[in-house]
């Protein structure tokens, strides 16, 4: 007697066993090995076999082919939340992800199996007020893939939404497609700043979102751009990465009013206030970097926080803030970035390629993660790849 098996819909989270009945499209028949990358209740990682689900209405099954690590995905295995995000049980992480579909569930007509995709990992209600108006990313009711109790993308098969999948072009690689979600990141962030075509900008923080931040500036027309980072290596890498930008290590001797009075002597405010950086790309989330941002910013500029911080700041420059009349912004995710995001990569306009720089099979998924989780490692993009051929 064939076993039974679990039937998942996207809008549920309920897992309801089913006995295997005659095929039909919208279920699976068969055991199938799921190797995946868990954060447990108590915070520590785990590689164990998931169940394989069928897709429901409008769903698809896909075969994960890479998954880049975040840093949040660190932060969920070694703090167990990011603000209101609290692991409260085992989960699936993983959100920056590329697959082909296996198959598709009833009412899907926009995929086939075979096609190449980008994930988008959050699923909003569709119904809310924001919704409707169109700012999706701050649905509070967004499922989120890899953010507990949702599922996300480290293991081989993951039934998604086929409304938030989007087709890859042939000349853009599953590895290039896990890196369209940081990528939508920036260009979020870059929207709300309101670049200008040959005005300064500072981005701060050269881990992964700096660096695609650096590039995606340096390709909307910013100049001069400086970037700045704790650790040589990674202002080296910026450097070779982005050639015309200007690396600068942060004192750690130094305040962030000193620190920031450096850093605009590099844009040449040191003479002329008209110089200091227009805008400030925050890409660290951390307190004192945002202070370094606050101060380095000219009069009347912007500084928008890309990075995800503590959950209470409490020494922020308010007044200085005030009388220099300083927008300080903030991103939550992305939307409506994918199709452009995509049109960037195919066309020519940036090329991520070189911020991969470690690759494993998604049976090292473990390791994977212990050496992201170490500056020493000096990794930028860590990708957990599935080079198996997988079918249902």
């Amino acid at each position: 007697m064939a076993p039974s098996l679990l039937v998942e819909s996207s809008s549920s989270n309920e897992n309801i066993a089913v006995p295997a009945v005659k095929p039909t499209n919208n279920t699976i028949h068969k055991p199938l090995p799921n190797p995946s990358l868990q954060v447990t209740a108590d915070h520590n990682i785990k590689q164990v076999d998931a169940p394989v689900y069928a897709p429901g209405r409008g769903e698809v099954v896909l075969q994960i082919k890479a998954t880049g690590i975040c840093g949040s995905d660190i932060h969920f295995w070694k703090t167990g939340r990011i603000g209101s995000l609290i692991f409260e049980g085992d989960c699936i992480i993983g959100h920056e992800a590329a697959g082909v579909v296996l198959q598709c569930g009833e009412g899907v007509s926009n995929l086939k199996p075979g096609d190449r995709v980008a994930i988008e990992p959050g699923v909003p209600c569709g119904v809310c007020f924001l919704c409707r108006d169109g700012r999706y990313n701050l649905c509070e009711d967004v499922q989120f893939a890899g953010v507990y109790p949702y599922h996300g993308t480290m293991q081989r098969y993951k039934v998604h939404p086929a409304r938030w999948l989007h087709k890859l072009p042939d000349n853009i690689s599953f590895a290039e497609g896990a890196l369209l979600e940081p990528l939508s990141v920036v260009m979020n962030g870059i929207r709300t700043a309101g670049l200008s075509l040959g005005r300064g900008v500072l981005v701060c923080g050269a881990g992964p979102i700096g660096l695609i931040a650096l590039a995606a500036a340096r390709a909307s027309g910013a100049h001069p751009i400086v970037i700045t980072d704790l650790e040589p290596s990674r202002l080296a890498f910026a450097k070779d990465f982005v050639p015309s930008c200007i690396p600068y290590q942060i004192d750690q001797s130094l305040d962030a009013e000193g620190n920031a009075k450096a850093i605009r002597a590099l844009f040449g405010a040191d003479s002329d206030e008209y110089f200091a950086p227009q805008t400030v790309l925050e890409c660290t989330g951390v307190e004192s970097s945002v202070c370094t941002a606050a101060y380095a910013a000219r009069r009347g500029g912007t500084v928008v926080v890309i990075g995800v911080g503590k959950s209470i700041m409490n020494n922020l420059p308010f007044m200085h803030l005030s009388l220099a009349e300083i927008d300080l912004k903030f991103i939550n995710r992305y939307r409506d970035t994918w199709p452009p995001a995509i049109a960037c990569l195919s066309g020519g306009i940036l090329d991520l390629k070189k911020l991969v720089t470690h690759t494993f099979p998604l049976e090292r998924a473990v390791e994977a993660l212990h050496l992201c989780s170490d500056p020493r490692n000096g990794s930028i993009k860590v990708l957990v790849v599935d080079d198996v051929e997988a079918s249902l």
